[in-house]
């Protein structure tokens, strides 16, 4: 049977651990509050890079040639996974989802090169039998976004141009809300032709549309730049989010389980210092009546006999 003290101790030590679990908890709620913002803000931008794609289009009047699928079954690919763990299933369940996605374009694993994004779903990546060609830390912040993005650019351009590679897919958890979140995916390369004439054929919405003197190709690529930079910062975005959603609904489950454990242990303590009480009650009890007996002992009045004078006698 487990003392008091050791009761005690195993109290405070589940005290302690229920106050770091609400505190990762609530850093958790704030940054994916951080992270939605971002996403918020991020949709203005991407409506005014479709305005001009818009423009653009209306001028160009259907002569664009958008980048095709090259001939050749070769792919990239970028998944969004996180660098730190007590974030669930999270890697596990997009890695399975960029797996499942792979197999579906029908490359063999010697024609598709990996951009994984956090280390722990890198790992899954190769254990499944997949090369990954470079592993990017996760930003902690929605400063350390932008920089990333300019980094996975500047390889998207090395595999266009150095190893011909012309499709790109994105593979990342979109997030929801609370602590819910979903696999995507999103084909970065070549631009899909039918949101393009999708955006041309919208109707503009105001009277007059803006005019350009630049050539249409060079605003165009431009454009289509500023597009990639909006989906990766998305992707970013959305898979930070998700993986603080992971962490919240796995540091929900863990305060449950502790708070459960500590009433179990209260309850224990208090058994426990019940019963203590009731043997030093008992003690007690039995030590007073054991004094009581031995002085009702003691006091005992001793009956002694009374000479009588007989018949006939002298008294005196």
């Amino acid at each position: 049977m487990q003392t008091i003290e050791s009761l005690k101790r195993k109290i405070q030590s589940a005290q302690d651990l229920l106050g770091v679990v609400k505190t990762m908890k609530a850093l958790a709620a704030v940054s994916i509050r951080q992270y939605q913002k971002a996403v918020e803000s991020l949709a203005e931008y991407n409506r005014t890079v479709e305005m001009g794609l818009q423009v653009v289009l209306k001028r160009s009047r259907g002569s664009f040639a958008p980048l095709r699928a090259s001939a050749g079954k070769r792919l990239g690919v970028i998944v969004f996974g996180s660098d730190q763990g007590l974030c669930g299933q999270l890697n596990n369940l997009i890695a399975a989802h960029a797996i499942e996605g792979i197999r579906a374009q029908d490359v063999t694993k010697e024609h598709c090169i990996i951009i994984a994004v956090g280390v722990r779903v890198a790992d899954i990546l190769e254990d499944a039998g997949y090369r990954v060609l470079e592993v990017l830390s996760t930003p902690g912040s929605t400063g350390g976004i932008t920089p990333m993005v300019q980094d996975i650019t500047t390889l998207l351009e090395d595999w266009r141009f150095k190893r011909q590679i012309e499709n790109m897919v994105l593979y990342y958890n979109e997030y929801l809300s609370g602590a819910n979140y979903r696999p995507k995916t999103l084909k970065l390369l070549p631009v899909d032709r039918e949101w393009l004439k999708n955006l041309e054929k919208r109707k503009w919405e105001s009277r007059t549309i803006p005019t350009f003197t630049l050539d249409w190709e060079t605003i165009f690529r431009a454009l289509i730049r500023e597009y990639l930079f909006v989906s990766l910062y998305r992707a970013f975005a959305e898979s930070l989010a998700s993986e603080n959603a992971s962490r919240l609904a796995a540091m929900q489950s863990a305060e449950k389980n502790i708070e459960e454990r500590l009433e179990e242990l209260f309850g224990q303590f208090h058994r426990q210092r019940q019963s203590t009480i009731t043997e030093e009650l008992l003690d007690i009890v039995s030590g007073f009546e054991a004094l009581g007996g031995a002085e009702q002992e003691g006091l005992q009045p001793v009956k002694r006999g009374r000479p009588q004078a007989g018949r006939g006698q002298p008294i005196g």
